[in-house]
């Protein structure tokens, strides 16, 4: 990958070393194993940088195709692919996911608890596919200890990693959903039921769907839902911070659940969180998305549909969204990216109009179209309670001179 002078295209290269010295900071202090970052412009690279390690025990350096798991930052790349059906004719989002998916058909939703238990009524208005892609569809995802629901997800077929995609979202069609459709926001599995959507609106494996009409036009040829034996080695170790030390650990898993073996093709490749991919072949997706739709003639989504896409799409009385005690100010959602909408509310660096999402280990990715400028900053560390992140951004906005 050819990386031009950052003073070719507005920006410093003073500046940008900033970004690498503070991130360093935090691998030094035993807050972080490592980092791999890149910053592009007007679609050129100007900031590749590793610094730490990708095993810390083994003292395994970063490396620019060390490959990370991405966690949700996967549910961007399956939104488009489900908005590529969209353009084809395949859905409408106002219609019921019940017509594709019948098993939602019958899906409830809980209104209340009494004396005998959870108080369930019918859905309405139906769950549609655009309540799927703006998280407003009333699932859950079993993290929260507020709901009854949560609790049945920790115990359903969504954590059976031997069970095939259909039969994980057919059969947590039968768990009751936390609100009515599109009364509320709550992050979710609904980018899992759109994976499945996908499969089956294309009538074809989801992840055979994303080689087909994502990575391979893209180029993205480190990015599946496992590391393969030849690739393994480039894998990071996962960690998370010991409660009592701070200090770093292999992350095992949580609630009794090991964590996910991304050795080994699973059996129900998540559309929500389960890629493994390098932050070269996540600068060429969002490159496309900065380019509105093509990237080396590989067009993946029309114009339109990018720009509807990464418009707010949640009403005001929803708003401020919140992860569970983790409120997002100045942010909305549109059809599977957060959206910047009053970049001073979110007391960091930004731009109205910027995108993007990050993962479960602390991964994280923007597209600003305002500054035709990408940030993305990879390492794994589950529970994330350090600023690195806003660092990142901050230092990478800091460095526009032109």
């Amino acid at each position: 990958m050819q990386i031009m002078a950052p003073e070719s295209i507005g920006m410093s290269s003073e500046r940008l070393n900033n970004i690498t010295a503070r991130l360093s900071e935090y691998v030094d202090e035993g807050l972080a194993p490592g980092f791999v970052t890149l910053v592009g412009r007007e679609s050129e690279v100007l900031h590749f940088e590793v610094c730490g390690y990708r095993d810390v025990e083994k003292q395994l350096p970063m490396e620019r195709d060390t490959l990370f798991r991405i966690y949700s930052m996967t549910k961007p790349i399956t939104s488009i692919a489900l908005m590529q059906l969209h353009e084809r004719g395949k859905f409408q989002l106002v219609e019921p996911v019940s017509r594709y998916i019948p098993a939602f058909r019958e899906t409830k939703v809980l209104s209340g608890m009494g004396y005998l238990g959870q108080q369930l009524e019918a859905q309405n208005p139906q769950m549609t596919i655009h309540h799927l892609l703006t998280h407003t569809a009333g699932l859950s995802y079993g993290f929260y200890l507020d709901s009854p629901i949560d609790e049945m997800y920790r115990k359903s077929i969504f954590r059976n990693e031997s069970a095939t995609l259909e039969e994980k979202i057919t059969g947590m069609a039968k768990l009751p959903l936390c609100f009515q459709p599109g009364s509320g926001w709550n992050y979710s599995i609904a980018t899992d039921v759109c994976g499945y959507l996908v499969q089956v609106l294309a009538d074809m494996p989801f992840e055979d769907y994303l080689k087909e009409h994502i990575f391979n036009p893209l180029g993205m040829v480190d990015t599946d839902f496992f590391a393969p034996a030849d690739k393994v080695e480039r894998l990071a170790e996962l960690y998370k911070h010991d409660p009592l030390t701070g200090a770093l650990k292999v992350y095992k898993g949580a609630q009794g659940i090991p964590a996910q073996d991304y050795c080994k093709p699973a059996a129900a490749p998540s559309g929500g969180g389960g890629l493994v991919s390098t932050a070269a072949d996540y600068w060429r997706f969002a490159n496309a998305l900065l380019n509105e739709d093509e990237l080396d003639d590989a067009r993946i989504i029309g114009r339109k549909t990018l720009e509807f896409m990464t418009r707010n799409h949640i009403r005001a009385e929803l708003l401020p969204l919140n992860i569970g005690p983790s409120p997002m100010p100045g942010k909305g959602f549109g059809l599977g990216f957060d959206v910047i909408m009053d970049a001073a509310q979110t007391r960091v660096l930004n731009s109205d109009g910027t995108y993007g999402w990050s993962g479960a280990a602390a991964t994280n990715f923007w597209v600003d179209p305002q500054e035709q400028l990408v940030g993305i900053i990879m390492t794994q560390i589950m529970d994330n309670v350090q600023l690195f992140q806003q660092d990142f951004r901050a230092l990478t906005y800091q460095a526009l001179v032109d």
